[in-house]
């Protein structure tokens, strides 16, 4: 974890994105207990109140789970549930955004489908 002490982005914030993100890629499987408040608190010279807030996020949200005298554990069907909102945010952010300068731009359904199917070759040739 790293955490940008001069973003305007709130530390919990950073908190909560930087657990979601080890969720997401594999970092924490489902079940797999995560970092403690207080190791990370100490470890990158946090606030444990800080901390916690970041995690209590990922509690409201399904993600995690408290287990009483244990710690945190992440919850079942978390890996699952971070994929529908990034997609769920990806339709929201860009799709909608594409397919409104699309009509702007008088580009047909099948001709924004050539484009996005030349973009995957791009990118499929980059890697």
């Amino acid at each position: 974890m790293q955490f940008n002490f001069n973003s305007t982005e709130p530390i919990y914030l950073q908190v909560a994105r930087q657990i979601e993100d080890a969720i997401f890629t594999g970092g924490f499987h489902e079940g797999e207990q995560v970092p403690s408040t207080t190791e990370i608190s100490r470890e990158f010279h946090i606030n444990p109140a800080t901390v916690l807030k970041g995690m209590n996020l990922l509690v409201s949200q399904g993600l995690i789970e408290k287990h009483r005298g244990v710690g945190m554990f992440v919850s079942k069907g978390a890996h699952g549930q971070i994929i529908q909102a990034r997609q769920q945010d990806f339709y929201e952010k860009y799709v909608i955004k594409v397919v409104t300068e699309a009509v702007k731009l008088d580009i047909s359904k099948e001709e924004l489908n050539r484009l996005i199917e030349q973009g995957y070759q791009y990118e499929g040739n980059r890697s």
